[in-house]
């Protein structure tokens, strides 16, 4: 049997400039992919999709979620918005993914699209102030850039986006990488 090695995995710098930031990015997940497909067998390697607990509901909660807790908790430094900040009190780790079955599908794209709309003005204050440069303290006593964080919810994104993909395609078919409609070069607000 052939098989990726892999070791360990690149965790990108916390503070560095752009091409260190990005490279490091890229090569931790080239490592995690390599890793998702390493020591399988042909077969193993052709089998498609099976059962999973994780849906799209869950993963617009989870998104939400990631959203306020990296952007307006740690980055801003506010507190978190309903309904995160009495489910840490009370419903423990990975409540937002147990929990989304109960919701409407409209209380769940409204809870993603407002924990985006939140982190877009923290992003866009800070970008104003000081730039992708800015350091921030994370709750764990870490320093790290404004520039990390945003590799790190391209990588939240990215991951999930796969999974998306995937359970999509189980619902209705629907396959791609694109939203239909023109592309457009994203300008800061």
């Amino acid at each position: 049997m052939t098989s990726v090695e892999v070791e360990g995995y690149p965790e990108p710098p916390a503070v560095a400039g752009e091409a260190e930031t990005l490279l490091g990015s890229l090569e931790r997940q080239r490592a995690t992919f390599a890793w998702k497909c390493a020591d399988l067998d042909g077969t193993a390697l052709r089998a498609s999709v099976g059962a999973s607990a994780m849906t799209l509901g869950g993963l617009l909660k989870h998104l939400a979620y990631m959203e306020d807790v990296n952007f307006t908790g740690d980055l801003a430094g506010a507190p978190l918005p309903s309904p995160w900040a009495e489910a840490e009190l009370t419903a423990g780790p990975g409540w937002e993914w147990r929990s989304a079955a109960a919701d409407t599908a409209e209380d769940l794209y409204e809870l993603w699209e407002q924990a985006v709309a939140r982190s877009r003005q923290v992003v866009a204050a800070v970008l104003a102030q000081t730039g992708v440069d800015t350091v921030y303290t994370a709750p764990d006593g870490t320093l790290l850039t404004m520039r990390r964080l945003l590799v790190a919810m391209i990588e939240e994104y990215a991951r999930h986006t796969g999974h998306a993909d995937l359970i999509r395609e189980t619902i209705d078919g629907r396959v791609g990488e694109d939203p239909p409609g023109a592309a457009y070069d994203y300008r800061l607000p």
